[in-house]
Parts: structure tokens; sequence; C-alpha cells
């Protein structure tokens, strides 16, 4: 079961939800309110419709799933296999034909072999760091750094896309009141589940306030196998909820907003009516654009706590375990299942990690025990997860309009390393990542690596083209501009192109 929170315990401007929840209930979805004050003056610039980029593909995808690998998956287990190379480089496994000619994969994804044909392949990323830069490669920050990596509120950070597409939609009157959040991420709190009391910075709203972090869900179910995970010397056996879960685990739309655990709904009524009561006595503050944006957001907020919408649509009991099934029973599976089921039901943007668990350098970062890891713990969700959800939207027909993007921040050294078990490193001079649906080309490999998958060599693809391209497709110009907290114009991305070999 999944209940609804709002942001991390403590936001990114270091004031907890508790704070500001008592500070007369203005907490809601972490939003305080110097945060509501700011929003007034944050407009977004008219996108110019004369731009070069509103070309083929503009606007085709109604909204977006991204599928984000924490860690890193080895270009060289995916899809950009080099079996000609030597043994340190290619390794042990093998690759096999897909439906699509000419992108073999590796023989750990039977079930992704199949649906290939529906979808791109871009084997040519490639940036100048490789650090887990989460927020580098889901914003428009165009530098990072290992303080930035592990700092959410470091105040060079860019919004999150996400974040990005809720600020804009929340700038249209039409859509300003809504029943299905824009921005939702799952399955908990990123980085929350690990060793270690260091947050790691990426799916946040930076500048824009926390009005805009993604609306998180928490699992409440019951992995039902354990694994040994690896990092340096310490090793420890964990309950991985990414390896399986049991089939009664599902995902609920809980009576708690996540600011305080026992906040039920007929409490959050009576602190409304304490509020409006407040409210009352701010009437110079209410006839303040400030105060009226105040009221508009809070009251978004509470819409979204109280939807039977969306509670509905997170309740994945509701599918057939046939349709359950098809996904793999883990929690990357299942939240893929439920992040179909949000943007059928009318979210924009959904997000699903698959994020460390247990202990810090876990998920797909694989310096240790590569290929145990990879053959028992990760691919198998992976195999499962993204071909359910590829399958499961083309079926029901909603492939077409919805994006889907598989990232994640790197990839791995093309030599092993002598780490225990084997290991793959960080790599960031050449991976690769998946894309299908929402104008997204079907059956199409872009660019093209080396003999050992260390270097492009034809076509190279940098992460904020991958995010010019998403806001394309989402009918957004990625010319389109914010306005940051010091009043300055902000581009969503720059230095970026739009990648037009992607799309149809």
């Amino acid at each position: 079961m999944l209940s609804i929170l709002g942001s991390p315990k403590t936001l990114c401007d270091g004031v907890t939800r508790r704070d500001m929840l008592w500070a007369g209930g203005l907490g809601l979805l972490g939003v305080g309110l110097e945060g509501f004050l700011r929003l007034r003056d944050a407009q977004a610039s008219s996108p110019d419709r004369s731009s070069p980029n509103r070309s083929a593909g503009f606007g085709r995808a109604k909204s977006c799933i991204l599928l984000y690998l924490y860690g890193s998956p080895s270009q060289l287990e995916l899809a950009d296999m080099k079996p000609d190379a030597p043994a340190e480089i290619r390794g042990e496994l093998q690759p096999i034909r897909s439906s699509q000619p000419g992108c073999d994969v590796c023989e750990l994804f039977p079930r992704l072999a199949q649906v290939m044909d529906r979808m791109t392949v871009v084997r040519s990323m490639t940036h100048p760091y490789p650090i887990h830069g989460v927020a580098y490669a889901t914003t428009g920050v165009p530098t990072t750094d290992i303080p930035m990596e592990l700092n959410p509120r470091d105040g060079r950070h860019w919004p999150f896309i996400g974040s990005v597409v809720d600020y804009l939609e929340r700038q249209n009157p039409a859509r300003r009141r809504r029943e299905m959040p824009s921005n939702i991420a799952l399955p908990f709190p990123f980085s929350s589940r690990r060793s270690g009391e260091v947050p790691r910075a990426g799916p946040y709203a930076a500048f824009l306030g926390n009005a805009f972090n993604p609306l998180w869900t928490d699992f409440h179910g019951q992995a039902n196998r354990t694994i040994v995970k690896t990092l340096n010397n310490e090793t420890l056996e964990v309950a991985e909820p990414y390896v399986g879960i049991t089939p009664e685990s599902g995902f609920e739309l809980a009576s708690s907003s996540g600011i305080v655990p026992d906040l039920t709904l007929d409490r959050l009524d009576r602190r409304r009516s304490l509020l409006e009561q407040f409210d009352q006595a701010r009437t110079q503050v209410d006839r303040s654009d400030a105060g009226r944006n105040l009221d508009r957001y809070r009251s978004t907020a509470y819409d979204l706590i109280g939807s039977s919408k969306l509670r509905e649509a997170l309740d994945i009991g509701r599918e057939p375990r046939s349709v359950r099934d098809t996904y793999g029973m883990t929690i990357f599976g299942q939240a893929s299942l439920a992040a179909r089921r949000l943007v059928e039901a009318g979210s924009r943007f959904v997000t699903v990690f698959w994020d460390e668990y247990g202990l810090a350098g876990s998920g797909w970062d694989t310096h240790w025990e590569h290929y145990p890891r990879m053959r028992n713990e990760l691919a198998p969700g992976l195999d499962w997860g993204l071909s359910g959800l590829i399958r499961d939207l083309d079926q029901r027909g909603m492939l077409d309009e919805t994006l889907v993007l598989v990232l994640s921040e790197h990839g791995r050294t093309p030599r092993l390393n002598n780490a225990r078990g084997g290991g793959r490193d960080h790599w960031s001079e050449a991976y690769t990542c998946l894309f299908a649906g929402g104008g997204i080309a079907r059956g199409r490999v872009v660019g093209r690596t080396d003999r050992h998958a260390a270097t492009v060599t034809e076509r190279p693809v940098s992460p904020k083209d991958i995010l010019a391209t998403t806001y394309h497709l989402l009918g957004i110009d990625p010319e389109t501009h914010l306005t940051d907290r010091t009043g300055r114009p902000m581009p969503l991305v720059q230095n970026a192109a739009v990648v037009g070999e992607l799309m149809e």
C-alpha cells in the first residue's frame, strides 16, 4: 500500500514540514508563506511561436512516465553489447536478438527483447560528469559536482523537469483546479530508504519553491525475498522489494498527506476550518496578490489530498491479477503499473525511481558483484516492469500519447574492475538510454560507440538534449524562461537541442 506524502522531511530551504504546519497550517505539500510570496513574481515567459524547435512532434505527448534507474546500468549489459571485445570488456553475458533488427540486447532481457521494435535506443549518451548526478540528468542545471549531488538545498540547483511541467500547468487557468497531480513520484521519497544521513539531490523544484516538488508516495507492502548487498567491506542482508513483493502489496491513497502521519481527512477538515478563521483575520493579506496565490495553492493541496480519483488510480488491486503479473511482482513493476493508471486518470508527469534500498551504493550502482546482481536482483525486475509497461500502454492505445523515458546518471566502465565479484565503475563518456511512445520513433537506434562502448563515435546526445526533446514532445517550448529567486530569467535548459532522430 502507498500513502501520499508531501515533500521530503526537511525541505529544500531547510524548514521542516512540522515547522510550517504549525505556523498557521501553511505547510501543505511543503509550501511555506515565503514560497507563496515568491510565486507572485515567478511567471513563465510567453513561448516564441517562431521558435525553430516548434517542428514535427511538438506536443505529441499527452503525458510522460519517467523510469529512473538510479546508480546507472551498464551499456554493455543493456543494448550496446560488444561480443567481439576482449573478455575483460564484454564480460560473461551474451547478446540475444530483439524484435528490432540490428539491436541485440542482453540475454537477461528476453521480454524486453520482444518489445524493442516499439522503442528507440540512444547508444550515444555522453557528458563530462561521472558522478551520481540525478539532478544533472533531470534538470536544466548546466554543471554539477559532488557537493551539489549530496545537497538538495544547494542554491545552484535548477528545477526538476516534473516540477517545471507542474509549474507551467498551474499557470494555465483551465488546469489550476484538478483532481490529479501533474507531478507525482513513486515508490517512496527519493533517497529515503538507504543507510546514511546525507540525502541525494535530484527531483526537487529548486527556485520554483517547494509547492512544485513532486507529490510522493510511500510503499507499505512486504518484500518476500532477501539479498545480500555489498558496499566496500560492509555487507547487509536486506528484504528487497525490488526483487519481489507479496501479491497483497499494493497502492492506496491513505488518509495521511505525509505532513504528519496521523492527519486524517476529518482532522484535515477541522484544520481547514481553523485556517479559514485565521484567514478571516488576515484581510489585508487576503486582498493582496500573495494572499490570492496562497489560497489558490492551498486549495489545490486540499483537492489532491481528498481526491477519490487519485486514490483509485493508486489502487492497483483494481487491476486483474493477470495484468499485474505482466509487470512483475516487484516494487518497480507494480509502481510502473501504478504510473500507467495515473496517466490514464489524467496525471501529466509520473516518475518511478529504482532507488537505493537498505544500503547506500545499491540500486544499479554495481561496483561490486556486478554479474550476480544483474542476474538475481536487477535485470529480472527491469525486464518484466519495462516490457509490461510498453505492452500495456500499446494494447490500450495509450503508447502514442504517453512518452516513456528510461534514464540514468551515466553508464559503467567498459573494463571490469577487480572488486569482490567483479564490478563496473562510473562512466559518462558513453552510455545507453531507452525511449518509447509520445512521438518517439519505433524501432530505431540513434548513435554509435567504439568497439568497447567507451566513446561516442556517431551522434553524441547530452542529457540536456533529452530534456529539450521531452519538453518539445510535451508541447513546451524548450526556449521558455522561468524567473529565479533573484528575478533573473532562467531557461528551462540551455546549450541543448531537440533530437530530431528520436522522433517519428
